[in-house]
């Protein structure tokens, strides 16, 4: 019990750096969050033993992460960065696309898809759509790519499996989620449950987020809020969420649709984790990736 009490506690700390962390930065101001992200990115994102390969997909920076080894090139990985669909960047994710990159010896293509409130849906959906394609257009089919996500990148990493769906495209190979944003109608029940135990996210954050990209659209339509999507044929998908966030149900109830739905899908749920814990440089963080690398392998096989 000594253990586990004192991991509850480091656990503890973690969290109460991360909400001052996040309280450092005025929440409204949307540039000096960008700026906070991109230099959390340079400092913990760099790693020297990987390969970082910047490219344009017309116009669109994007970059390739690679080890720098012998790898697996069969497959690749598109990744979706978070941020509200408001701030990140490919810089910010490099603090899990390296982590991914290194766990699965797998290309990981991250794109700096059009951020709002200057650029509101459907840029970010049309922005995933042109990486999806430079990707075929690369000689890639559908089903050599796993497309992943955490955040609002999991809420578009989904959307864009919505909108090949809906277009009769071949669909990926799976999908991994890290705390996906799901429902922009914010009807999940920890929005309140877990309020007090975020330290990351509060519905005043998601409020101003869903503002700034969905204001004025019909946040039911599964190319916003993926939940409310049909799920019939997607492919073999990974959640992975933290029990003290408010986007816990995001998570759940995207799992409870996608079973009645008869996707094969898992989930598991972090104890005493937050948003996208993933990034955090820790022990959990690493099981963490180590668990998605698993996961893709079993479907690469």
């Amino acid at each position: 019990m000594a253990g586990k009490s004192r991991d509850e506690k480091r656990n503890q700390n973690l969290m109460n750096l991360i909400k001052r962390v996040h309280s450092v930065v005025e929440k409204n101001d949307i540039e000096k969050q960008r700026q906070s992200q991109e230099s959390i990115g340079a400092l913990l994102g760099n790693r020297t033993e990987n390969l970082i390969r910047e490219i344009s997909i017309d116009g669109m920076y994007g970059e390739w992460i690679s080890v720098d080894r012998a790898h697996m090139k069969k497959y690749v990985i598109l990744y979706c960065h978070g941020g509200g669909y408001m701030t990140g960047s490919s810089l910010y994710a490099r603090t899990l696309t390296n982590k991914l990159a290194e766990a699965t010896s797998m290309d990981v293509l991250c794109f700096d898809y059009r951020l709002a409130p200057e650029h509101p849906y459907p840029s970010a959906l049309e922005d995933a759509m042109r990486a999806w394609n430079y990707l075929m257009l690369l000689g890639y089919g559908a089903r050599d790519i796993i497309v992943a996500g955490d955040s609002a990148g999991g809420n578009l990493a989904l959307c864009l499996v919505h909108k090949l769906k809906k277009e009769g495209r071949l669909l990926p190979r799976g999908l991994v989620l890290l705390s996906p944003w799901t429902d922009l109608t914010a009807s999940g029940k920890t929005y309140q449950t877990k309020a007090e135990v975020d330290p990351v996210l509060d519905a005043e954050y998601i409020s101003q987020a869903v503002m700034s990209y969905a204001a004025g659209e019909d946040l039911s339509n599964s190319l916003i809020s993926p939940l409310f999507g049909e799920f019939e044929g997607f492919p073999p998908t990974y959640i992975q969420v933290g029990s003290n966030e408010i986007l816990l149900a995001d998570s759940m109830m995207l799992h409870k649709r996608m079973v009645k739905a008869n996707v094969s899908v898992k989930m598991d749920v972090f104890k005493g984790m937050w948003h996208v814990f993933q990034m955090s440089p820790f022990k959990t963080a690493y099981e963490a990736m180590d668990k998605n690398a698993e996961f893709i392998f079993d479907i690469c096989r």
